[in-house]
């Protein structure tokens, strides 16, 4: 063989440190500095060079682009999951995929391909950063008008938004203010919480029949796919929501529609803010301007115990959320910040198909979406306060022993199984009443957060239309015990 053909040959994990990083480097894309991505891939071979097979996978994988299959190529996992290099950490995932696939790519990019075993999201102790082991799908918030959307079970690259959209939310891994990457839903456990993604509606609009969900880009192609998803709407597209329906209760409105009390984990911090009916929308935001009838100023708000976390995360709160009051109670929220906000809705939970308080919604930037509906809400009251009466009356009986059949055995098992039921009390009730949202900093699994009490900014948005209908709930129904007085709830 010539010295030529020699000189073109790719290195393998035998040959020198040296020689394998200047073959590697020659593959760069140019989406970091030059010597940023010597300093990378140089701490990458080093790492690599007591696993040789993973080193000749990974040189296979970058020379040829890809074009033979090729293993996980691994390297400890840290403890907060980033990697520094050259002074600058970065999800490692990201840093290589940057490097030498996509120089303009994003740290909430990528999902991994279903063979690799060793991928960011699955959590292991190794990480894998096989550039192929990843694919791309693009970010949130991006314009849908030059996108062709094909039929529905098909993916090109140009409809890879759609994809991500239409897919069942993905798992998110926190990072430090608005980077969390997007993960494959099928590396996730389907009980405990989730984040559920709502992204904007900028670009296109979204059209709901029954459970099929069309998404109808500016060039009129359309993609549709059966599935339960909330609603979010663009503003012209809201006029279902304000179909006139007859009221359900004829008792006068309280003095204000909603509270907002805002803490800072688990202290609240500041005065509650009432927010009366003539203000229909009202803005929570992060600034020290003085507060007005129609604007809590959460930035001059004072908290002698007040966090480093709490400081920081009320820095990036900025023009934070418009809560708008839509009919006799319906509730919807626009998302102004340049930051996402997470909020626990029942109404959300109901809509994503999961059971009320078993998700996290994260609501990105621009989006507006309703996150609660009062008529929603007055039937699961209803069924609640039903069902807790009749399992509390079912229970009595079974102790009692009245309740006849083998099952019974003197009234005790049937006491044991209907214990649950008939454990919804009156703040189960008021809990379908309050909507709860934290700036900046999720929670839940997917966080280092597992309770909003833990995130640094919070409010509690308390609705007293749904609270007034619960106390009429209560006071309808036939109970032995003692009721509370009328206009418990709003007091």
């Amino acid at each position: 063989m010539s010295m030529v053909g020699l000189s073109t040959q790719a290195p393998t994990s035998a040959d020198a440190c040296l020689s394998i990083v200047h073959s590697l480097m020659c593959h760069r894309q140019g989406g970091e500095s030059e010597s940023f991505g010597k300093r990378a891939i140089e701490s990458l071979v080093k790492k690599l060079k007591e696993k040789r097979d993973e080193l000749d996978s990974l040189i296979t994988a970058i020379t040829t682009n890809g074009a033979h299959p090729t293993k996980c190529v691994t390297i400890q996992r840290t403890l907060d999951g980033r990697l520094q290099v050259a002074g600058r950490k970065g999800f490692p995932h990201v840093i290589y995929a940057r490097i030498w696939r996509w120089p303009d790519l994003h740290k909430n990019e990528l999902k991994h391909v279903k063979f690799c075993q060793y991928a960011f999201d699955l959590k292991q102790d190794s990480v894998c950063v096989n550039p192929y082991h990843y694919e791309r799908v693009v970010a949130p918030g991006i314009d849908l008008s030059g996108l062709t959307l094909q039929h529905a079970g098909e993916y090109s690259s140009k409809d890879q938004y759609s994809a991500l959209v239409l897919r069942p939310p993905g798992r998110l891994v926190k990072d430090e203010y608005g980077g969390e990457i997007q993960m494959d839903r099928a590396s996730t456990s389907s009980d405990g919480n989730q984040t559920v993604q709502h992204p904007p509606s900028e670009g296109f609009n979204r059209l709901i029949v029954g459970s099929t969900t069309t998404w109808v880009g500016s060039n009129t192609a359309t993609y549709t796919q059966n599935m339960s998803a909330p609603q979010f709407w663009n503003n012209n597209q809201i006029q279902s929501d304000m179909q006139t329906l007859p009221p359900l209760t004829s008792q006068p409105p309280p003095e204000f529609w909603c509270t907002i009390t805002y803490f800072e984990l688990d202290q609240q911090v500041g005065e509650t803010f009432k927010v009366p009916y003539s203000c229909s929308t009202v803005t929570v935001d992060g600034y020290t301007d003085p507060s007005s009838i129609d604007r809590f100023c959460l930035g001059q708000l004072s908290n002698v115990h007040r966090t480093e976390a709490s400081e920081r995360a009320r820095l990036h709160i900025g023009k934070g959320v418009h809560l708008n009051y839509r009919g006799e109670g319906d509730v919807w929220i626009r998302c102004v910040s340049d930051h996402s906000v997470f909020v626990q809705s029942y109404y959300l939970d109901r809509e994503a198909g999961r059971a009320p308080g078993d998700a996290v919604h994260k609501i990105y930037p621009s989006a507006y979406i309703k996150v609660f509906d009062i008529r929603q809400c007055h039937r699961q009251m209803q069924q609640q306060a039903a069902t807790a009466q009749a399992a509390a009356a079912a229970q009595a009986a079974a102790v009692a022993g009245n309740i006849p059949g083998p099952a019974s055995v003197g009234g005790i098992a049937p006491a044991v199984g209907l214990s649950a039921a008939a454990g919804i009390g009156v703040d189960d009730l008021r809990r379908l009443c309050i909507l709860r949202l934290s700036f900046v900093k999720g929670w839940g699994p997917d966080y280092p957060r597992k309770s909003i009490k833990e995130t640094p900014c919070w409010i509690e948005v308390q609705l007293h239309r749904p609270l007034q209908l619960l106390d009429e709930v209560l006071q309808a129904m036939p109970l032995n015990d003692p009721r509370p007085p009328r206009g418990f709830f709003l007091g």
